[in-house]
């Protein structure tokens, strides 16, 4: 349980980190404190402050290039989020609903399917593989038919 704790807490806090460099950090941060206030540990204006900092640390971090304090600030809330997963179990849920919320949204599904690809006699070239190729027309400009008109 502690292996899923740790992940959730992970992903929890790089999805958090990511958030503090977008312009939508106002909403994710009010929802970031809620979080953590609603667990009894902190106010929401000692969580506020300490978000805050992160994220000042944050942009300062990446106008600087500094990897190191960049980790470091990712390190703080994943410990951060650790803890309150450890104190409170039941808390996983709601970070996993937060987690939706500030994580972007997923692309579109793609299909699958199985490919299978036999090659008998000699090659002397290339040879593709795929499963679909949605525009076979190689060596042709767009403006231009496989005929050449």
């Amino acid at each position: 349980m502690e292996a899923e704790l740790v992940a959730l807490a992970t992903a929890g806090a790089t999805a958090l980190v990511q958030q503090m460099a977008t312009d939508g950090w106002s909403a994710a941060r009010d929802r970031v404190t809620a979080f953590f206030a609603g667990r009894g540990a902190a106010t929401p204006e000692s969580v506020e402050e300490a978000l805050d900092t992160g994220r000042a640390e944050l942009v300062a971090a990446q106008r600087d290039e500094d990897e190191q304090l960049m980790a470091d600030v990712h390190a703080e809330w994943r410990s951060r989020l650790r803890r309150t997963l450890a104190a409170d179990p039941t808390a996983a849920a709601e970070l996993r609903a937060l987690l939706a919320e500030l994580s972007p949204e997923e692309p579109r599904a793609r299909e699958v399917f199985d490919v299978h690809n036999t090659i008998s006699g000699t090659v002397n070239g290339t040879v593709v593989q795929a499963g679909r190729v949605d525009s076979p027309r190689f060596g042709y400009r767009d403006t231009q038919s496989p005929d050449g008109h």
